[in-house]
């Protein structure tokens, strides 16, 4: 719906990638809707993935021994983040929905998007305990995860040699986004996208520009643990 805002926070080094492909069909999509939408293009942003004592600008809390979680707590408390993280802050506070489009490696993220993640959701910012889950900061937030795979739909299946991608997608779903409060929607995959001809390639586009036209209107998963264990 108009007004909606959308971040896609993106990793991919190949504009002319199916993941840039799928990228450029939600920015699309979405704008179409009349959605505004921003894009965090990790690899074209240098995006720095390494959590050091960089990310405070001014003093630190405790010279002595540094902790990084403890400090950059703090440096938000008081407005002493450095200007990148601020910057996704903003991007991230601002959106509806958060989608983050990927290649899994490794039954992953790649490293500098797991680096926007340690980065970006601080304490006091996306959590605080006992605000967390349910009670996250971010609540009232949408994420969706739509990525693709180098392995088959079957080896993804449960009972599959890889596991159920569901496994995959639990300290993703679960130990991230839904950590912060977030409500997760389905994921969105791609499997196998190299192994396919052109033709199921373009009908994977069109499947998820199909799905986008919709897509406010679906319900969130069911964030417990029987969603992926089951």
């Amino acid at each position: 719906p108009p007004g909606r805002k959308v971040l896609i926070v993106y990793a991919h080094q190949e504009p002319k990638s199916l993941n840039g492909s799928l990228k450029r069909v939600a920015v699309e999509e979405l704008s179409k809707q009349g959605c505004s939408v921003t894009v965090s293009d990790l690899y074209a942003m240098q995006f720095e993935p390494r959590a050091t004592r960089n990310d405070i600008v001014d003093c630190l809390h405790n010279s002595e021994e540094f902790n990084y979680g403890v400090e950059t707590w703090e440096a938000y408390k008081r407005g002493g983040l450095s200007s990148d993280l601020v910057e996704e802050q903003k991007k991230v506070q601002e959106a509806d929905l958060l989608i983050f489009q990927f290649p899994l490696y490794w039954s992953s993220m790649p490293a500098i998007m797991k680096g926007w993640m340690d980065r970006v959701l601080v304490q006091g910012f996306a959590h605080e305990f006992p605000n967390c889950y349910d009670s996250g900061l971010l609540k009232n937030k949408l994420a969706l995860f739509s990525f693709t795979t180098g392995g088959s739909k079957e080896m993804y299946a449960n009972g599959g040699i890889s596991g159920d991608i569901r496994y995959v997608l639990w300290p993703m779903q679960h130990g991230i986004m839904h950590f912060c409060g977030v409500k997760v929607l389905a994921p969105h995959i791609c499997f196998a996208p190299e192994y396919v001809s052109e033709e199921k390639r373009k009908e994977m586009l069109i499947a998820w520009a199909q799905r986008l036209k919709t897509l406010w209107k679906e319900e969130p998963i069911n964030c417990s643990p029987e969603w992926y264990f089951k």
